[in-house]
């Protein structure tokens, strides 16, 4: 079995990711030898400016991929969520692993089980205008306020009183061992995450046959389904990644079912929508509820963030 060389971001979270994909291929390849590459991205490297005024994309993730095309690794380990809906020339991905944490956790200072239960005015730490938009709707007294850095050093500002509560991706708290810092999960159908939020993509060179076979053994079928439906409401809308959008799907028997909503920044514009139907539509039922998001104000939406 020949050695391959994975890229990752140098943070925690992404080694730990890195090595969850990496023993899942040792164990269906047994003998595969794997050289873990560690690059840092214009994202590791800007730990100030607020990921929604960025206009650029690729902020976490276009150095590994230039490391891909320049054959410097064979495949890369992604948060889904983090990708541009536009993949690079000449990549693939090879695979989606299953997800198992897609929601958004909240970790508050005092003892809280729900939303509800923050202090009246209370200070939320947040990089997402998703996040911040959904907080403004269900309780407009928050005060969302930008917060940069990996997950230990949020964690930390909270704990030095920064903030009353700071919201991150359940998956990157359970994979670095901290579920038990989590004071209340959202439901994510309420709560709406990121498209692909919670999944792992490997991206590939589209050419590199060999290796692109081996990386398909731990590809996950309904959650190709599910995040290429979340990530298409994201392509039809012509919004980034950064945009107050939202998108989650779920597949149950041969039916899937998509939310997904589009608010402006103080959550007072807020549409919602929801579409069921056959999970082999996928693609066509998100693009239809893109567009009813667009049609129902979403295009006035997204025409005053770029103003």
């Amino acid at each position: 079995m020949k050695t391959l060389t994975c890229a990752t971001r140098g943070g925690e979270l992404a080694i730990a990711q890195t090595q969850t994909v990496c023993s899942m291929l040792k164990k269906i390849h047994p003998g595969l030898q794997i050289d873990i590459k560690t690059i840092t991205t214009t994202g590791d490297q800007d730990r100030r400016t607020a990921l929604w005024t960025l206009k650029d994309t690729g902020f976490f993730t276009s150095q590994l991929e230039d490391a891909l095309l320049a054959q410097q690794a064979d495949f890369a380990v992604h948060s889904f969520k983090d990708l541009p809906t536009e993949y690079q020339k000449g990549l693939t991905i090879a695979a989606v692993c299953r997800r198992q944490f897609p929601q958004d956790s909240v970790i508050a200072a005092g003892p809280v089980t729900s939303i509800d239960q923050l202090p009246s005015d209370a200070k939320i730490g947040t990089s997402s205008l998703r996040r911040a938009a959904q907080l403004r709707y269900l309780r407009p007294d928050l005060h969302p306020a930008d917060i940069r850095g990996n997950v230990l050093t949020r964690i930390k500002r909270l704990e030095e009183g920064k903030f009353d509560a700071i919201v991150l991706a359940r998956a990157g708290l359970e994979r670095l061992n901290l579920s038990d810092k989590i004071s209340f999960c959202f439901d994510p159908a309420q709560f709406i995450p990121a498209p692909a939020q919670g999944a792992l993509a490997i991206q590939t060179r589209a050419d590199d046959t060999d290796t692109c076979n081996l990386i398909a053994a731990i590809d996950d079928q309904d959650n190709r389904t599910t995040t290429s439906a979340e990530r298409r409401i994201l392509t039809t809308m012509h919004c980034g990644c950064h945009a107050p959008v939202g998108a989650y799907a779920q597949i149950d028997g041969n039916e899937i079912e998509i939310t997904a909503f589009i608010s402006n920044v103080d959550g007072t514009n807020f549409i919602r929508r929801q579409i069921t139907g056959p999970a082999v539509d996928a693609e066509t039922l998100a693009e239809k509820i893109a567009n009813d998001l667009l049609t129902a104000g979403g295009k006035k939406i997204l025409a005053s963030l770029e103003g």
